[in-house]
């Protein structure tokens, strides 16, 4: 199914896109170590081409496969990634630290890593996902993960910031921890927001296709556990004003049950959302 030529477009796009982040990794990790500034330049212009790249393969491939990107494992994990560069490029953009696209490129190459080892073959929607909310729900959850995945990496920063304190490049180029977490604060809230919308959305398409709002699939039971996690890191730290080691530990335990969420799930648990 779909036109040869867009499928190879789409292709050659697709590892245009796995080139450019890795350089764009490569790039990061040597300014971090060298404290060059010209590479840390480079290094953001790469990221930034692999995401217009990467947008173009999943434009490519919605106009193949005549619908939205977003019905298999392969296509949910090439756009988790492209929420992650998104959410990675905005907070970038807005902190200006460069730092942080040390500790964010290798998510982003690992999850688009685990999207090329899928099948790419463009198949026509199950009945159950012939829906308009498809799109409702699905991007939300790619937003969400997006910004889960920053916090995650800026959790990691906190984390090693503090054995780091003697290190003149981390003094240099890496905020105060007070600073970090509340980067990582506000990543969580922006996830947590999405995340919301995932479950809500979820709910009602649920109820039109299958005749239930929740039925305790081990997805659903997974999304409800992070959100869980989410709430109660969000709950601390506007109830008793939590932050710092616990805080960050708590925020990067919350990623790894998204990972499992997606990853780990349609692994060892199959459900009725395993094509995805």
């Amino acid at each position: 199914m779909g036109n040869p030529m867009l499928v190879r477009a789409e292709s050659a796009l697709f590892y245009a896109t796995m080139a450019l982040y890795l350089a764009s990794m490569a790039l990061y990790f040597t300014f971090f170590a060298l404290k060059r500034e010209r590479l840390g330049k480079l290094a953001g212009w790469a990221l930034l081409a692999g995401f217009a790249a990467h947008t173009g393969a999943l434009a490519v491939r919605g106009v193949c496969a005549g619908r939205l990107p977003l019905s298999n494992q392969y296509e949910f994990a090439t756009s988790f990634a492209w929420g992650i560069s998104l959410c990675a490029l905005i907070f970038l953009w807005c902190f200006r630290f460069r730092a942080l696209g040390a500790f964010i490129t290798p998510v982003i190459f690992l999850v688009i890593g685990y999207a090329a080892l899928q099948s790419r073959e463009i198949r026509s929607l199950m009945p159950a996902l012939q829906s308009n909310w498809l799109a409702v729900h699905v991007s939300t959850a790619i937003i969400a993960y997006g910004a889960f995945g920053v916090s995650f990496a800026v959790s990691a920063m906190y984390l090693l910031r503090e054995r780091m304190e003697g290190s003149a490049i981390w003094r240099e180029y890496v905020p105060e921890r007070e600073k970090l977490d509340l980067i990582s604060y506000r990543a969580v809230a922006l996830g947590f927001l999405f995340l919301t919308f995932v479950i809500i959305t979820g709910a009602i398409w649920a109820e039109s296709a299958w005749g239930s709002y929740w039925s305790w699939d081990p997805k659903e039971t997974w999304a409800l556990i992070t959100w869980f996690i989410y709430a109660i890191y969000l709950h601390l730290r506007v109830s008793r004003g939590w932050h710092g080691r616990a805080a960050a530990i708590f925020a990067a335990v919350g990623f790894v049950c998204v990972i499992f969420t997606y990853i780990g799930v349609n692994t060892l648990i199959p459900g009725i959302h395993s094509y995805a």
